[in-house]
This record gives C-alpha cells, sequence and structure tokens, in this order.
C-alpha cells in the first residue's frame, strides 16, 4: 500500500529551511497526467492530474448546486481560492503572483482546477478549487502526526447512568452522538500504512483532516521574490488583494441534505440537531462538531456546554436567595423604620450637594430601602460563601472532563509543544535572520533581543496608554454624575409629573441608571478601537508561534477588558461614599465636585443597578453582533444569487458569498464568556440573579454560535486544541480574586456587618433587637454649622438639625463630629470578616481541589490500556516485517535484531 517511497522530511517546510536560504517547494511531486499545464491565468483551466473535458464541452446547468467535487465527480474540493481580475496598474504583478504560486501549488503535488468568471453567478469572480491526492494526504499526514485507526476498539463502554431515563428527553439519536465507531489510533507513518484500517482511500482521512493539511501547504507556499524578500503564504496574498478569500467548503447546504449519495451530508445534521434553537434543551453532538470544525472548536462547545450546566445549579441557588429576600421583604425592620412615617418621615437629612439640594425626609427613600432588602439580607452572605465553592467545583470538574474529551478525541499525546516547530509564515518571513536550533540543530530564523526589546516597550506603552484611558474615561462619568445629582434633584422636586415616582426613581437612582448607561457606551466604543489597537501591536510583536500569538493578544484584550468592564463596577462597590466626609467638611473631587454619598439604605442596590445595565447590555449588544449583522450581510450579499436558478449558484460561490470566520473567532467568543464569568463571581454578592441571567443568555448564545457556524459563516479551517489554553488560568485567576471581592463587598459595601454589630452589641431592645437601628447609624449635625459653600439656599421650615450617614459624635459633645467608639467597632467586624471569610473559603476550595483528581480513574486505566494495545500493535506489526526480511534472505535482519525486537514485545507486556 505504500505508494509513496519519498522520505517524510520532502515537504515544504523542511526544503525551505536549506543551506541556501532558497524557499523551495516539493519539486518529485509530479501530476501523474498534463504535467506540463500550469496556471497561466484567468482564461486557463488547469485539470491537473486527469483528463477533464474542456468547460465547452460541459454545460454548467447540469452540474450539481450541491457538488463538492471536480468535474470529473471524483476528486473532492478540499480548498477554494477566488480572485477578480481588476484591470488596474497592479493588474499585472498580482497575475504573476498567482501564476507563481499556482504552479508552486502543482509543484507540491495539489491539484487545482479553476472555474472562469463566466461561469461565476456575477460574471466577475474567478475560483481556483484544489484537491490533495493520496501522495500528499500521506506525506503531511506524517509532518503534522495525525492519528489515524489501526484497531477497533475494545475498551468495555462506561456503565450506565441510572438517571439515563431521566435524562433520555434530552438525549440526541446515537446516531448523532457517535457517527462512527471508536477506534485506537497511532500517528501516521508512510512506511507503516499497512498497519492502518485503510478501507478506501478517498474517505480515509475526513474533510477536516484534508483541509487542515491543504492549508498548512498553502501557508507556507512561495511565490516570488519583492523588494528582495522572498514571499510566501496565502495569508499574504490575501492582504494584497491577489486572492480575494480562501476556505474549504461545507458538504451541503444547510436546510436539506447533499444529492450526491458519496456527501455525509453533516452540515445539514448539525443544522437539524444542534443549530435550531428550539433544540436547546438537548445536547450537543460534540463528536460530530469535532469530527466537522476540528478539535479546536469541539473543545470550545464541549466548555461552554459544561459551563452552562453548572451554571443552572448557581442559578438554582440564587434564585432561591433572591426569593428569601423577597418573601422576607415585609419583615424587614430597617424598611419599616424608613417607611414609618413617626420615625422616617420625622427624619430630616442634609443635602446631597451644596447650594441647590434641599433638606429632604427620610422616607422618601422607602421603596428604595424595600428593593435594597431583595440583595442585602442573611442569604448574600450564604450565597457569596456559596459561589466562591461553586466557581472551585467548576474548574475542577471542567479539567475531569477535558481529560475525557482528550482520550475520546486522540489528544492525550498530543502537547502544544509540538506546534512550536510549526512557526508562523509572517514570523518566518519578516525575521531575515537566521541561528541553529538547538533542539532540531536546524538553521531558523529569530528576532533579534533589541528588536524584541524595542517592539515590547512600544506594545507595553500602547496598552498602558489605552488603559490610562480607560480609567480617564471612568473618571468622567463619576464627574458626570457629581455634576447631574443637583440637576435630577432639582428637576423631581419641581417637576409635578414626576411626583407620582419619585419614591422609586430616587434623584440618586436615576443619576446611576443614566451613568451606568454612559459607562456602556463608552465601553462599547473603546472596545471597538482597542480590538484593533491589540491586533496591531501583536503584529507588530512579530510572535514566533500561533500559540505565543494567541497568548500575547489574549493577555493584552483582557487586561484591556478587565478595566474596561468592571471598573465602575469597582467604584460603586468599593469606592462611592466611602470617601465623603461629612457636613461642613465635606471631600471633593479635583476641588469642585463633592463626592457621592450612597443611599441611606446602602450602596448595594447601585451596584446591582450598575452590574445589571453592564452585564444584560453586553450580552444583548454581543447576540446583536454575533446573529443579526452576520444574517443582513449575507442576505445583501446574496440578494442577486436569489433570482437565478439553483443550479447555476455552486456550492463554493455560495459558501464565498458567507461571512468569515477568522483565525480570531474562537478568541472573541472566549473572551465574551470569560467577561461574563467574571460579572457572576467578581460582584455576584451583590446581585444573586447574575448566574440566572447568564444560564439565560449561555442557552441562547449556544444556539446562536453553532448557527452563526453552521449557516452563515464559511466552513473554518480545522486546527487541533487539547485544552482551552490561556483561558483556564485567567479563570482561575478570576476564581481566587472573586473570593477577596465579595469578601469586601459583604463587608464594606452591604448593610449587613454594621446590622449585626448593632444586633449584639448595641441594641436595647430585646424584644426586637433590630429597632433603633436606622436611628443609630444616622449621625447628627447642627445646621448652623454648615459653612456657605455648603449651606442650601433655602429653609422655609427652619430646620435646625439634619441627619447624615456616619458614625460620628453629635454638636453637644466634646469630640464634636469626631468617629464614635461604635465606628471603630465596625470597622474591626469588617475587616474581621474578611479574614474570616477568605480563610474559609480558600480552605474548602483548596481542599475540594485537592479531593477532586483532574483525571478520572477510569480515563486513566484506559490510556495506559491503550497505549499498550498501541505498542503491543506495532511491535507485532515491526515483528512480522523483520520475519518477511529474514525469509527473503535480506542480510541486514540479523538473528540478534530479532531477538531484540522480540525481547523488547516482552517487555512491553511485562510494564
Amino acid at each position: 500500500m505504500n505508494r509513496l517511497g519519498k522520505k517524510a522530511n520532502e515537504t515544504l517546510i523542511e526544503m525551505a529551511l536549506s543551506a541556501d536560504d532558497d524557499i523551495a517547494v516539493l519539486t518529485k511531486f509530479k501530476p501523474s497526467q498534463s504535467e506540463g499545464e500550469e496556471c497561466n491565468g484567468p482564461e486557463t483551466i488547469s485539470t491537473a492530474g486527469s483528463e477533464i473535458p474542456s468547460s465547452s464541452e460541459i454545460d454548467k446547468r447540469h452540474q450539481s448546486k450541491d457538488s463538492i467535487f471536480f468535474r470529473d465527480g471524483v476528486r473532492r474540493i478540499d480548498f477554494v481560492l477566488s480572485y477578480v481580475d481588476d484591470l488596474n496598474k497592479e493588474w499585472e504583478k498580482k497575475l504573476e503572483r498567482r501564476k507563481e504560486f499556482e504552479s508552486n501549488l502543482q509543484k507540491a503535488g495539489l491539484e487545482l482546477e479553476t472555474e472562469d468568471k463566466k461561469e461565476s453567478e456575477d460574471g466577475k469572480i474567478f475560483f481556483v478549487k484544489i484537491h490533495a491526492p493520496w501522495e500528499v494526504l500521506i506525506t503531511y499526514a506524517e509532518v503534522l502526526n495525525i492519528k489515524v485507526p489501526i484497531r477497533e476498539n475494545d475498551i468495555p463502554p462506561m456503565v450506565e447512568n441510572p438517571l439515563d431515563c431521566v435524562l433520555f428527553p434530552l438525549r440526541l439519536p446515537e446516531k448523532v452522538m457517535h457517527p462512527e465507531p471508536d477506534y485506537f489510533t497511532a500517528p501516521f507513518s508512510k512506511d507503516k500504512q499497512e498497519l492502518y484500517l485503510i478501507n478506501d482511500e478517498s474517505t480515509f482521512f475526513s474533510p477536516s483532516m484534508r483541509n487542515r493539511i491543504v492549508n498548512y501547504i498553502l501557508t507556507r507556499c512561495p511565490y516570488g521574490t519583492e523588494e528582495g524578500k522572498k514571499k510566501f503564504g496565502i495569508k499574504r496574498l490575501l492582504n494584497n488583494g491577489t486572492y480575494t478569500a480562501a476556505y474549504p467548503l461545507h458538504d451541503c447546504q444547510y436546510w436539506k441534505k447533499a444529492s450526491d449519495p458519496n456527501c455525509d451530508s453533516e452540515r445539514y445534521t448539525l443544522y437539524m440537531e444542534w443549530a435550531r434553537f428550539l433544540r436547546f434543551y438537548k445536547e450537543q453532538p460534540l463528536v460530530l462538531i469535532r469530527k466537522y470544525y476540528g478539535e479546536k472548536i469541539g473543545i470550545y462547545f464541549a466548555w461552554l456546554g459544561f459551563y452552562t450546566e453548572m451554571l443552572f445549579l448557581a442559578a438554582v441557588v440564587g434564585l432561591i436567595c433572591f426569593l428569601y429576600g423577597l418573601f422576607t421583604m415585609d419583615e424587614n425592620m430597617s424598611s419599616k423604620e424608613i417607611c414609618d412615617p413617626a420615625i422616617g418621615g420625622e427624619i430630616i437629612m442634609c443635602p446631597l450637594c451644596d447650594r441647590d439640594c434641599e433638606y429632604w425626609r427620610l422616607n422618601t427613600t422607602c421603596e428604595s430601602s424595600q428593593y435594597s432588602h431583595l440583595f442585602d439580607n442573611v442569604a448574600t452572605l450564604f450565597f457569596a460563601i456559596f459561589m466562591g465553592i461553586w466557581v472551585t467545583l467548576f474548574l475542577e470538574f471542567w479539567k475531569r472532563r477535558q481529560a475525557r474529551l482528550k482520550y475520546e478525541w486522540d489528544l492525550v499525546d498530543f502537547e502544544e509543544e509540538q506546534q512550536q516547530l510549526q512557526l508562523r509564515p509572517e514570523y518566518e518571513a519578516k525575521c531575515t535572520q537566521k541561528k541553529k536550533n538547538p533542539v532540531t540543530q536546524e538553521m531558523e530564523p529569530y528576532l533579534p533581543l533589541t528588536s524584541q526589546a524595542v517592539r515590547f516597550c512600544i506594545s507595553g506603552a500602547t496598552v498602558l496608554f489605552w488603559v490610562s484611558l480607560i480609567i480617564a474615561s471612568m473618571i468622567a462619568v463619576i464627574v458626570y454624575r457629581l455634576a447631574v445629582y443637583a440637576a435630577f434633584a432639582s428637576l423631581m422636586e419641581n417637576t409635578q409629573t414626576l411626583q407620582p415616582i419619585s419614591g422609586v426613581l430616587t434623584p440618586q437612582l436615576a443619576t446611576s441608571v443614566t451613568a451606568s448607561c454612559l459607562n456602556f457606551v463608552i465601553i462599547m466604543i473603546l472596545n471597538f478601537f482597542y480590538e484593533r489597537i491589540a491586533i496591531w501591536i501583536t503584529d507588530m510583536e512579530i510572535p514566533r508561534t500561533h500559540m505565543e500569538y494567541e497568548n500575547r493578544l489574549t493577555m493584552k484584550m483582557f487586561l484591556f477588558q478587565f478595566v474596561n468592564y468592571y471598573s465602575s463596577c469597582f467604584y460603586v462597590a468599593f469606592f462611592k461614599g466611602k470617601f465623603v466626609g461629612y457636613p461642613g467638611a465635606y471631600t471633593y473631587m479635583f476641588n469642585r465636585w463633592r463626592n457621592e454619598e450612597c443611599d441611606p439604605a446602602g450602596c448595594l442596590i447601585e451596584l446591582t443597578t450598575q452590574l445589571t445595565i453592564v452585564m444584560a447590555g453586553k450580552q444583548i449588544w454581543g447576540n446583536i453582533q454575533e446573529a443579526i449583522v452576520p444574517w443582513i450581510c449575507n442576505w445583501w450579499g446574496r440578494r442577486k444569487a436569489r433570482n437565478n436558478p439553483e443550479n447555476l449558484y455552486s456550492r463554493w460561490e455560495q459558501d464565498h458569498d458567507l461571512q468569515t470566520f477568522g483565525a480570531l473567532g474562537l478568541f472573541y467568543e472566549y473572551l465574551e464568556m470569560v467577561i461574563q464569568f467574571g460579572f457572576i463571581t467578581l460582584f455576584v454578592a451583590s446581585f444573586p440573579l447574575a448566574p440566572l441571567l447568564a444560564l439565560m443568555n449561555n442557552i441562547l448564545e449556544i444556539r446562536v454560535d453553532s448557527w452563526k457556524l453552521t449557516t452563515q459563516y464559511r466552513r473554518p479551517v480545522a486546527a487541533k486544541a487539547h485544552s482551552i489554553g490561556v483561558w483556564q488560568e485567567i479563570l482561575n485567576g478570576m476564581a481566587i480574586l472573586s473570593v477577596v471581592t465579595n469578601a469586601f463587598i459583604v463587608a464594606f459595601t452591604s448593610d449587613m456587618i454594621p446590622r449585626l454589630v448593632y444586633y449584639y452589641a448595641y441594641s436595647e431592645n430585646e424584644d426586637s433587637p433590630m429597632s433603633g437601628y436606622i436611628n443609630n447609624s444616622l449621625s447628627v449635625f447642627l445646621i448652623s454649622d454648615f459653612p456657605e459653600r455648603n449651606e442650601p439656599k433655602e429653609n422655609p421650615e427652619n430646620f435646625v438639625i439634619c441627619r447624615y450617614r456616619d458614625y460620628r459624635y453629635p454638636p453637644d459633645h466634646e469630640k464634636k463630629y469626631l468617629h464614635t467608639m461604635q465606628f471603630w467597632h465596625i470597622l474591626a467586624a469588617k475587616l474581621a470578616f474578611i479574614i474570616i471569610m477568605e480563610h474559609v473559603v480558600f480552605i474548602v476550595k483548596f481542599f475540594v481541589a485537592w479531593m477532586i483528581p483532574d483525571v478520572p480513574a477510569d480515563v486513566k486505566a484506559k490510556i495506559k490500556r491503550e497505549k499498550y494495545l498501541t505498542q503491543k500493535i506495532l511491535h507485532e506489526y515491526e515483528l512480522e516485517k523483520l520475519k518477511e526480511r529474514l525469509c527473503q534472505g535480506d542480510k541486514r535482519a540479523t538473528e540478534k535484531e530479532f531477538i531484540a525486537t522480540e525481547g523488547r514485545m516482552e517487555l512491553s507486556r511485562a510494564m
């Protein structure tokens, strides 16, 4: 079966690293027929590999629109390139590049077939169809270390789950969940083809493997020398307009099966069983997703599905905590006292701004204090501790799930280090200097240390500038809050139409809502610009490998997004109302705007408002961007094609009109989910319903992502990945940070600790320990002590004193307006609570992480079993080959070699 006698190192990359620095291609691969043909321009149709009728002999009207084969109906289309023949000043240069590039592709063994622009739907676009023959596939399968079947898996399946009967409505059909048998696999080798289960050469490598191999060649194929530098790679040709698109084909239309019986119609199956919203309650066909799109996309949907499943528990507990607050709202003594006309109605509060604001009665905040109890109650503490443990369970169980997927998807021996040998084409092109690799002992490009340092300095300065810009925008929003509060207070006081809702829409709430909306708009604008800046500076750094590129971009984007999305929440949670001062000695920002005060019921309700607006707004905007925008673009692009007969609109033209799922497509999906993860962990103590909102969004997100990937985007090039990469470390860091932030929120933002201190140390009513708490939490100020800058313009009722939220001595005390001992007791209690809560949660987290092994025991056993059987099969194969050589009288096959091979097999069995 070994048809090709070439060595594995005769490939594009290996020959590209030749001693004379010339970028070469495989010249020993020659088409079996029509060897002299080249693509000499748009008028020529290359049909290397078989005798194909000319375009005049083929009526396109008889060609199925679902065809994914060359015109001979035999050779599968593995990749498509498209270009427009525009007669501008660059036309000749682009034509020369295409001729050289396509000629080199043919020399590399690929077979091409060009569709003239007259055959395209709009009469402007040429399509170059690419087929990888068997000889090319087996050569690069060895280079890329692709694992292929050697024997059907004989390990018994897992014991059935007793809950399977209950979960049956959530299951998909077996043929969808497991479309093919499970096999033991081994890395492909051209010299051992008899070892593998090769029933049909045309289907042995799946379409995703084939397009991965072709893409590997395309990214490294040269097209000439310009300005003294060697140029290569399809990405450069796309950037300079030589080609307009490069993509693998979907196997059929998504809404109906392909008419060709040789086509599996996997896209149709994915759409019907996975991408429709009405299937939201069904499990995901992860094996089929991996088979069609590759492991990298498969691992993303596996993670997103697992995250959504785990959110269900958090959402249920959060909903219970919210319902507890709702059902105990009427029993909240603080709200009762604020709403009581005899208590809250008689307490006159100091103005919330200078000069323009008036004195106000405490009972005007009755409704907001009641709503605040929904989130600021005893259940808040329980939920904060629960989420600290939940996030650990999520991360640990995901490691186990990921380990199982690595085994099932043949990724156990796959390491990112393998990718280190595959340099980015951009790195190879831009780094002109070379040095010897200490591992491979081969010359390879490198970037000098001085150049790296300069690039990193520019990159770091750029990131620092944009982070500073975010902080400046946040300060601008704070200034807005300070400046418009007086305007809202005056408007609501003097506008009769707003009087009915003045109890709910207080000046504080109106300011908070409008500031949150303004902050969200600023966040979206800064995101739009920074995404492009981040990609530019990462390109400028010239990372060595694709993994290094993604990791650098991830850290830049996450740092920016972290500051952008969470800075306003951090301000409300930890700074607002904490540095106000007191009447007569207020603190000012820039010596002009008086710092904001919290509502008498606390700042937690404002943090909840901020979190809800930013989180919900981001999710709604994200779904609009992901679903509606691509749909509109595709509808606009296909508006002309709808008027043409079906058989004139070919498969490659249909896919050409779809949107491109770029190399960073998954990056943005992960980023969106990780930012959401931060919202439901970092600030969850202020909003127990956040996991429920995230759960509903993720149920929609899975179907939106699957729908757009299946129907609105070209088929992505398959890529391998054995984990979610650097995102795992980011999630771990956020999990640890969330314990600290929630402890501070409970201690400093909510009113729980002051209430507990009052309950146990200062309450004088044994029958109702919390009665009198509001009066106790408000200090007294003598209005005559107001300096002119702070004193209101009017005092129509001639109030003598006003109250403010703090623990300070009254004006008639010898320690006038200094902090009371109760203030220090509360501060000590807050600090003690933070230390105790952090230590308790961290101890439980680390204990749970220690108790749960990263790899399930049955998976460990299966991995060992598979390795043993694979080694046994390979050794038996080598022994049989050695016996054949001995029987044929091969003098090189000595008796000692035979004994050594048998001994190795015995040693393997013993181990």
